[in-house]
């Protein structure tokens, strides 16, 4: 980073370009200039391609198909192609990528962290140079798109100890029975990271099950009110028959899925900053244009209360996500300091959605105005990946020296 950070200027509307008003302390700064400058790119994509249809097709729960060439022109992950020559982009920029995203659609950055977090993640660590090659070029360019089945129906939190998929070993081939839920993207993907338990070893391990596998089926998940252009789907595996080829060859225990899961928590925290983000943004606008006794309310001492509650959660939560992914890239971060900003920030993020919902008032629930479905979808991003209370106890058994509170 070359000169001096700068406060961005909070005056533009949601959709003008240029900084973000919520970036009170301008943590952005931080990035470097090709970095700010990549997104950029993104922030301009999404502000004009996606922002403009993302209530319409929340309203009917229906995913934006045309929007995903756009994303893979953006090269987000061309990184991940075992033949490029780009290097791996560090924590923070990863962190600010997701942020971008929520800030427009928290239903987009959950596409975009199911697929390039979750699936591609899983790949790049668990598989063999081969399979790498095998499918991480397409994905790279989102040519091919990837879901991450771990949920089951009987549980979430204790999926650890309780998973019930089984694979059995069948000559050269594995055969995968059991059934999965709320599987971001996997009605439409082409590739879906299954885990399942080895009935022989009883060991946790990874397949990869492709598009029109026989035995595998996904069924959309109706009637959410969070996330609501995410196709989450029930995955049943009925005598689903993977090859021995497409067992992911370094995934050999529930530590290698919890390493995943490790990482992309973290992501989830950025997630939640975009959310406040964007919900900050749209009220700060509105209390500049909205007028009540012949004045903008944001000239009335409550209304400004709220817009200061909302800026100091966005700004303490930025702080800490930022901090975490400088310790991610030096290869020093905690599990524990992962499930914390996970906790944290989506409490945060619960309270200032709904902030803003408070000063927009009706307006605030209905789309046209945008608030409401970042409230909505602030309970999906609050609960999965590990809801509070599992990351509280995470964090408690850390700070305790050891001393666990989970309940066997």
């Amino acid at each position: 980073m070359s000169g001096t950070p700068h406060l961005p200027t909070p005056s533009g509307p949601y959709l003008d370009e240029g900084p973000l008003p919520a970036d009170f302390y301008a943590f952005e700064e931080l990035l470097t200039d090709g970095e700010r400058e990549r997104i950029g790119a993104v922030r301009e994509f999404l502000r004009t391609e996606a922002a403009p249809i993302v209530d319409d097709y929340w309203a009917r729960a229906e995913f934006p198909f045309q929007l995903i060439e756009g994303i893979g022109r953006l090269g987000l992950v061309d990184w991940a192609d075992p033949d490029s020559t780009q290097p791996r982009p560090t924590n923070l920029f990863s962190g600010f990528l997701a942020l971008e995203f929520a800030h427009a659609d928290a239903s987009l950055a959950t596409f975009s962290g199911v697929h390039s977090g979750l699936a591609m993640g899983t790949i790049l660590a668990c598989g063999s140079e081969e399979q790498r090659r095998r499918w991480l070029p397409a994905m790279s360019r989102f040519e091919k798109i990837g879901a991450f089945a771990l949920t089951e129906p009987h549980g979430g939190s204790d999926v650890a100890g309780g998973l019930r998929t089984t694979a059995r070993r069948d000559g050269d081939a594995w055969v995968l029975d059991g059934a999965k839920r709320w599987i971001g993207n996997a009605t439409f993907a082409d590739v879906v990271v299954v885990w399942a338990r080895d009935v022989d070893t009883q060991q946790v391990l990874g397949f990869v099950v492709e598009k029109d596998t026989p035995g595998f089926t996904a069924t959309k998940i109706e009637n959410k009110m969070a996330l609501r252009i995410v196709q989450n789907a029930d995955i049943v595996l009925e005598g689903c028959r993977v090859p021995e080829a497409n067992r992911l060859q370094n995934a050999n225990s529930f530590k290698d899925t919890a390493g995943i899961l490790r990482q992309t928590r973290s992501g989830v925290a950025w997630q939640a900053v975009g959310v406040m983000f964007g919900a900050y943004e749209i009220a700060l606008k509105y209390a500049k244009e909205r007028e009540q006794f012949g004045r903008p309310i944001g000239g009335f001492q409550l209304v400004q209360d709220l817009l200061v509650k909302m800026l100091g959660n966005a700004t303490a939560s930025c702080g800490m996500v930022t901090r975490l992914a400088q310790l991610q890239d030096a290869g020093i971060f905690r599990d524990e300091q992962s499930a914390l900003a996970k906790a944290y920030c989506t409490v945060r993020m619960r309270e200032n959605v709904g902030w803003a919902r408070e000063l927009l008032a009706g307006n605030g629930i209905v789309l046209d105005y945008k608030v409401g479905r970042f409230v909505a979808d602030a309970e999906a991003l609050y609960s999965y990946e590990g809801t509070r209370e599992i990351q509280t106890l995470i964090v408690g058994r850390a700070v305790t020296g050891g001393l666990s509170a989970f309940v066997r």
